[in-house]
């Protein structure tokens, strides 16, 4: 899962970094509205942590053009004001949920999980599953029946993207996106890589899921019947 920092205060924002890294996010971080609110109509985030207080663009003129182009990503406000007009603003601008400076970290990780919890497709288990395949969050591992391996955290995010978006074909700009981040040199060549890291995988564990190539478009899951 992708998360978005958007925050001026650059020890903060390294700190949230961190600790989102330390649970098992992916975290971007911004350091004005103008750079954030870019990054974020990118559509790769899950969620966006918004401060209010910004330079260039302030978090509420940010959340506003985020929803009037239709964005509905969960937003959590981050700040040190408490007052309830803003609280109020920033709520009836699209914001998810409103958390003050200063806060425990523990309160951050439960918004995040309760902003999650609301979206199926977002929901944060300790395990995916589809056909013979179990992909364990917790320790990093891919495995079909009695047979386990352990992924690299590339490998990890290219596998859980695919198995959690099973119906759908995930395009190599949507991989690299959401696995690489949106200031990324890396390249179509990276996504071909870790596809066929995880076909052999796959064909260790003598999984009869497959990573299908769909030409000129992308990648999905099938199951074999073979």
């Amino acid at each position: 899962m992708r998360i978005l920092i958007i925050e001026d205060e650059v020890r903060l924002a390294s700190t949230l970094q961190d600790l989102l890294d330390m649970n098992g996010y992916t975290a971007d971080v911004c350091h004005d509205g103008e750079s954030g609110l870019d990054n974020a109509l990118s559509g790769i985030y899950d969620v966006v942590l918004l401060d209010v207080m910004l330079p260039k663009m302030d978090g509420f003129t940010v959340l506003r053009n985020l929803r009037s182009v239709g964005n509905a990503v969960p937003v959590l406000m981050l700040t040190a004001r408490s007052e309830l007009s803003d609280r109020v603003e920033g709520l009836d601008c699209g914001a998810d949920y409103y958390l003050t400076k200063p806060f425990e970290p523990k309160e951050l990780l439960a918004c995040i999980r309760a902003l999650t919890r609301r979206q199926p497709e977002l929901r944060s288990s300790d395990a995916v599953e589809f056909g013979d395949l179990k992909l364990d969050k917790n320790a990093f591992t891919l495995s079909c029946g009695d047979r386990q391996l352990r992924l690299s955290r590339k490998e990890f995010d290219m596998m859980e993207l695919l198995m959690r978006n099973r119906d759908m074909v995930l395009t190599k700009e949507t991989l690299l996106l959401k696995i690489w981040g949106y200031e990324s040199d890396a390249e179509d060549n990276n996504v071909e890589v870790y596809v066929s890291f995880l076909r052999k995988k796959l064909d260790h564990l003598r999984s009869k899921v497959k990573i299908k190539t769909i030409r000129m478009v992308g990648y999905c899951l099938e199951i074999s019947e073979v």
